[in-house]
C-alpha cells in the first residue's frame, strides 16, 4: 500500500509527452533563463573586478599616508 502511494505521487510530477514538440517551449524559456543567469553572473563579477580595483587604490594611499 504505502509502496504504491508512493509510486503514484512521485508519477504527478513526472511527465514525459508524446509529442515532443510539447518540450519547445520549455526549451526556449530554459534558454532564456540560463542567458539571463550568465549575463548577471558576468555583470556581478565586473563590479567585483572595479570595486577590487578602487579597494586597492585606497589601501595603497592609507599605506602612504603611514
Amino acid at each position: 500500500m504505502l509502496n504504491s502511494l508512493n509510486i503514484f505521487i512521485l508519477n504527478l510530477f513526472l511527465y514525459f509527452p508524446e509529442d515532443k514538440r510539447e518540450y519547445i517551449p520549455a526549451f526556449i524559456s530554459f534558454s532564456i533563463f540560463l542567458i539571463l543567469c550568465i549575463l548577471t553572473f558576468m555583470f556581478i563579477l565586473r563590479v567585483n573586478k572595479k570595486q577590487l580595483k578602487k579597494a586597492k587604490e585606497f589601501e595603497e594611499k592609507i599605506k602612504h599616508l603611514k
